[in-house]
């Protein structure tokens, strides 16, 4: 099950359903499994240094600077095209700012 543009999508074998909601794509799902077991497993949205600065309104220099300072939450990944983040996580930390410093963050 992961989160799309305007919907969450979950698939159970060839089966692919379509929600506006993760509660909605969840039942979806349990109906298709019907009295089966069910295990649901959340794809995270990631993002890279890009989408990170961008999320957060700074430059890629500014995001690499808070990385290598330590001050940026840990990378799911550290791939060969660089780090990758869970995107709630780099949204949280985005916040986390503003709530600690005052300062707003242009998204």
């Amino acid at each position: 099950m992961h989160p799309e543009l305007d919907a969450w999508v979950g698939r159970l074998g060839s089966r692919v359903v379509r929600s506006k909601s993760r509660k909605g794509c969840l039942a979806a799902l349990r109906r298709v499994a019907g009295e089966g077991r069910l295990i649901v497993e959340v794809t995270p949205e990631l993002v890279g240094v890009s989408e990170a600065a961008e999320i957060l309104g700074w430059d890629r220099r500014r995001v690499a600077t808070y990385v290598s300072r330590g001050a940026f939450p840990e990378p799911v990944a550290a791939l060969a095209s660089g780090r990758v983040w869970r995107r709630e996580d780099v949204e949280a930390f985005g916040a986390d700012r503003v709530r600690r410093r005052g300062r707003r963050i242009h998204r």
